[in-house]
């Protein structure tokens, strides 16, 4: 039997017992903090079962896709673990119990019209005081005692050890059927969890029986297919054999079954699905939570290949090998497989460039415990083999298992810290942090947003949450304590869906209240902010008033992250989805996926185009749909988003079909203008848009035009003049600063080059938004900061002209007329003197040009820089140095006479002070010390 027709066996079966379908969760539950990935497919129906939702069926099954990395030491290495692994499952939220999942268990693996495998294939384990469950294989079964096993809490019951060790919260038993394959092995391949029990404080008598009893069960896909198949690992079913084989081609080495070869090319194997499947969703690799899980398993692939003798990438040449074996179940895939593989090969080049480097590292680290008889690998440095050679902390600990070496977890955790990275987070699963809005949910499921048609509503207080806890009544409280009120509906927007929460205000017939943000928690609007006046009851009914002007600019954000979608689309291809956004008021942040960055001629379509939108004044129209009619007509759904059915579908005119709950506009016009003020790189082939809208975008665009005329200004240019004048004005800059350092003596300073004026009239704002921003990009400096730097550079140009000048004035001071000055003493000639205006390198110069022209010599030069600095430097001829007489010795006398210090080498020093008043002091200072130091 194929696996995909297992597959649809399974859900028919279901089905057929009057189980709901349900689609897949996405990979990464974004709704759940609790996990990273998908670990199971009771992961979806959390609050179904505990009673936190409306129930709309009371019975489910799935085909779940799973993610975990609790066993990824074993992958490749046995026949049945994986980390990315689909799960079938069934469950019943308080409707049918063990006798019916049992029963349904048995016929579906053993009737011929389902699966049909002989029963003396089969056994069963239960929970070793679960005596209904044993009565009911035996009884209504009919299963032999002896293949019956009672087994303890960490083998069959959930959580493993609970009735014992805990944690405290709903659990109850297991009862788990073992496939007896050909090869001798025990395969469990289906788990029935019976979720009866809450587990309050230690035993004996912790396990109180639920008022509503539930089923979770699962059945790997994988192993499933293995045994029906009658192959010897999940890595030979249909699915997956042909994307081995693929890796084998790729990798150019045979595959055999046991060899350490096999193990490697069934690792690549299950590690590049499980990051097609995440990628497909946008979880790109990275340094954090579950993009650094697909990281992890990427560069573990990679690194196994590299042992295999690959130094190019390669895997992800295996994309549409992996497409092909899971698009029967997912079509989805296809439309991104080139996405998907790009991605994968920009993470392996990265890695392969220094992946050689870590290894030779790694040898070293283990060579150096080896001569130190340690057995620990240090966490410090598996944190900087992680941050400097990018090998994941998992592998080093597999690397220096091998050679029975431990490893330091929590001093890699602690490193990491205090380098401020958080890249490792615990995977696990939680049923509830049972807190006061746990217990809200419980009771009241959800509020009706009532915010698409109004912004203002009558409602009745019901919950009010303050010092984390829920409080009937609330009085005196101060605005450094919040407080949380949940209505029986609102008009007030929950942030959601990268829309901020909206702000106002709630009042009662005795108390203000201020609402500052408003949050969405499944089903519940929770409205947070400070009581104002007055005392909070619940009970009261009340008025909700959104704030309208807030709203509307939300609104047009909103709305204008469509139409830059549709713009981001039809300029850069249908690859670039969106990965995230945000929107606040008139401002949004809007993610996408595009493996470059954007180039300035496109970013100037993406906003004309986007504007053109907004003109046309199209109609803004939400409606909600099936969603099998929303995908029928076109509607955009973004990969790893958890879509209802039906589905709200927001359509502008016939440009812009999306899926989306936020709050929108009813005309496009109304959005004003959209401003792109920003694109920058977020993430390996995520690149980020920031603009504005409205009011934001009006005022941006002013300062831009007052940006740009003020330089214009300044430079004497007309606006569409500036870049290149702000060009010539830093060539000016460079060309004097190179003459300054030089300390030559030009004929004439060096001028402004002129920027001849275009003649062009005012040019349009998309004009003046790109002559700031290539202005700014010259400039290195933020656009709005172009006038400054323009004013800070043009006060330079002065200032180091006076310094030419000045340079100039002491060019008088040339090396022949400065000798015929000089005092000789012995055969010596010494020369003290001020040059005015001169810098350090003219004074170095100058001695080097008399030390040239006379045999001995000895010189000291003082120049005034400033009013409260001055420059001191000495030189002196090799002879003198060979008789042991220091420039160094001799500027460090001199200059605290001038309130400064000093030193340097024998032949050559200088020093500073600060009292120019007191040169002429110091300069009889230097005449005295040398005659001292030639004696």
């Amino acid at each position: 039997m194929k696996t995909d027709e297992l597959r649809e066996r399974y859900l028919a079966f279901f089905q057929s017992k009057g189980h709901t379908r349900q689609p897949s969760d996405v990979l990464v539950p974004t709704w759940d903090p609790s996990v990273l990935f998908t670990p199971a497919g009771m992961n979806q129906f959390k609050d179904h079962f505990l009673g936190k939702v409306k129930l709309t069926f009371t019975r489910a099954t799935t085909c779940q896709k799973c993610l975990r990395t609790g066993d990824i030491d074993n992958v490749g290495r046995t026949a049945y673990h994986h980390t990315f692994f689909e799960m079938l499952g069934n469950f019943s939220f308080g409707d049918y119990f063990k006798r019916e999942a049992i029963n349904w268990a048995w016929e579906f693996l053993t009737d011929k019209q389902w699966l049909g495998i002989a029963p003396e294939r089969l056994t069963v384990s239960v929970y070793k005081d679960d005596d209904e469950a044993a009565g009911i294989w035996r009884q209504d079964v009919g299963v032999q005692p002896d293949r019956i096993e009672r087994m303890d809490e960490h083998d069959n019951f959930w959580p493993a050890g609970a009735p014992s060790q805990g944690p405290d919260g709903v659990c109850g038993p297991c009862s788990e059927i073992f496939y007896h394959d050909d090869f001798g092995d025990s395969v469990e391949i289906w788990n029935l969890v019976f979720t009866q029990f809450n587990r309050v404080g230690d035993p004996p008598d912790n396990l109180r029986p639920l008022p509503s009893k539930n089923i979770d069960t699962g059945m790997g896909l994988e192993r499933a297919a293995a045994c029906m198949q009658g192959v010897p690992t999940n890595f030979h079913i249909d699915i997956l054999k042909p994307i081995v084989e693929a890796a084998a081609q790729v990798c150019g080495a045979a595959y055999e079954y046991r060899s350490e070869t096999g193990r490697r090319l069934r690792r690549i194997t299950d590690h590049v699905r499980a990051c097609t499947m995440a990628i497909h969703e946008n979880v790109y690799p990275g340094p954090q939570k579950e993009k650094y899980v697909i990281r992890r398993l990427l560069r573990r692939a990679v690194l196994d290949g590299h042992q295999l003798g690959l130094r190019e990438p390669f895997l992800y040449k295996l994309v549409p090998a992996v497409v092909e074996m899971m698009q029967t179940a997912y079509p989805e895939l296809a439309e991104t497989t080139q996405r998907v593989a790009d991605v994968i090969k920009n993470e392996e080049s990265n890695f392969l460039g220094t992946i050689d480097a870590g290894l030779a590292k790694t040898e070293t680290i283990f060579a150096d415990m080896a001569r130190a008889n340690r057995t620990t690998v240090s966490g410090a440095e598996a944190a900087d083999l992680y941050q400097t050679y990018g090998v994941p902390p998992e592998t080093f600990e597999t690397m220096a298992a091998e050679r029975n070496l431990a490893f330091d977890w929590e001093g890699y955790r602690r490193a990491m810290t205090e380098h401020g990275d958080t890249s490792r987070g615990a995977v696990q699963i939680v049923m509830g942090d049972r807190g006061p809005v746990d217990a809200i949910k419980r009771a009241l499921h959800e509020t009706p947003f009532l915010g698409y048609e109004t912004t203002e509503a009558e409602a009745e207080l019901k919950f009010i949450v303050a010092q984390n806890r829920l409080c009937d009544h609330v009085r005196e409280v101060g605005h450094e304590s919040p407080v949380t009120l949940v209505l029986d509906r609102s008009p007030f927007y929950g942030e959601s869906g990268g829309q901020v929460g909206d702000s106002g205000e709630i009042v009662g017939p005795s108390f203000r209240f201020r609402v500052t943000d408003t949050h969405k928690d499944g089903g519940l609007l929770l409205h947070l902010g400070q009581l104002v006046e007055g005392e909070l009851r619940t009970g009261q009914k009340v008025t909700a008033r959104v704030e309208t002007t807030r709203r509307q600019g939300i609104r047009r954000a909103h709305s204008a992250t469509h139409i830059l979608h549709y713009a981001l689309q039809k300029n850069l291809g249908s690859h670039a989805r969106q990965q995230g956004s945000k929107v606040d008021e008139d401002w949004l942040r809007f993610d996408f996926t595009n493996m470059s960055a954007v180039a300035s001629e496109q970013l100037a379509a993406i906003e004309r185009d986007a504007n053109e939108r907004i003109a046309a004044a199209e109609p803004v129209v939400a409606q909600t749909v099936p969603l099998a009619e929303a995908r029928a007509a076109g509607a955009m759904m973004l990969f790893g988003e958890k879509y209802p059915d039906p589905v709200r579908m927001v359509c502008m005119g016939q440009f812009s079909r999306e899926l989306c709950g936020g709050t929108h506009l009813t005309n496009t016009r109304e959005v004003g203008t959209l401003e792109i003020v920003s694109e920058e790189n977020v993430a390996a082939g995520v690149r980020r848009i920031v603009a504005l809208t409205g009011d934001k975008a009006q005022q941006h665009a002013d300062q831009t035009r007052a940006a740009l005329q003020a330089a214009a200004a300044q430079l004497g240019v007309g606006l569409q003049d500036v870049p290149a004048a702000a060009r010539e004005l830093t060539q000016t800059v460079r060309e004097l600063k190179k003459q300054v350092a030089a300390g030559t003596q030009p004929a004439a300073p060096a001028a402004a080059a002129k920027v001849a004026a275009s003649g062009a009239g005012e040019p349009e704002y998309p004009e003046i938004k790109a002559a700031l921003r290539d202005a700014a990009r010259t400039l290195n400096v933020a656009p709005f900061d172009v006038p400054e730097r323009v004013a800070a550079l043009l006060a330079d140009v002065d200032g180091l002209r006076k310094q030419l000048s000045q340079l100039t004035q002491s060019g008088g001071m040339s090396a022949a007329a400065l000798l015929e000055q000089a005092e000789t003493i012995g055969n010596t000639k010494v020369i003290v003197a001020e040059i005015p205006g001169a810098n350090v390198s003219l004074l170095r110069q100058l001695i080097d040009q008399l030390r040239k022209k006379a045999d001995s010599t000895a010189i000291l030069f003082m120049a005034a820089t400033g009013e409260d600095k001055v420059l001191l430097v000495a030189g002196l001829s090799r002879d003198l140095v060979q008789r042991g007489l220091s420039a160094g010795n001799w500027v460090r006398d001199v200059a605290p006479v001038v309130g400064g210090g000093g030193g340097g080498k024998p032949d050559m020093a200088q020093a500073g002070g600060k009292h120019p008043e007191k040169m002429p002091e110091a300069l009889d200072t230097a005449q005295s010390k040398i005659r001292e130091m030639l004696r």
